[in-house]
């Protein structure tokens, strides 16, 4: 198993800046794409940002600009640096892993527990 801890979340006024970490621990082969994903009270969970082992990033429109995902592959961590958040960033935030803990196993989909980030205006 693979278990993905979330931290950093917290409550900023609007215009401010957080960072989130999440650490990859468990029975870990290999892991392919970590990211971040978001659910506001009401609405589904969206992805923010995800970025490849080899470094490949993905943005929704919605934060281009003033998000930045950054990961460390030996540490199986990944990170999303956050700027200029606006009212509408508020929202439980997901850490999400496609990873293997064998050679032989298939990739699976993990997720951390979620953690508030909430942005006041």
């Amino acid at each position: 198993q693979v278990q993905l801890v979330e931290s950093g979340g917290g409550v900023v006024q609007a215009g401010g800046s957080l960072r989130l970490s999440c650490a990859a621990s468990g029975r870990i082969f290999s892991i392919n794409t970590m990211g971040w994903y978001r659910q506001a009270p009401g609405k589904q969970r969206e992805l923010v940002a995800t970025i490849t082992d080899n470094g490949n990033t993905n943005y929704a429109d919605s934060v281009k600009g003033r998000l930045t995902i950054s990961r460390d592959n030996a540490g199986n961590t990944v990170s999303l640096q956050m700027n200029s958040l606006k009212p509408e960033d508020t929202a439980v935030y997901y850490c999400n892993a496609l990873a293997k803990i064998l050679i032989i196993a298939p990739i699976y989909n993990y997720w951390g527990q979620g953690i508030q980030v909430t942005v006041s205006s």
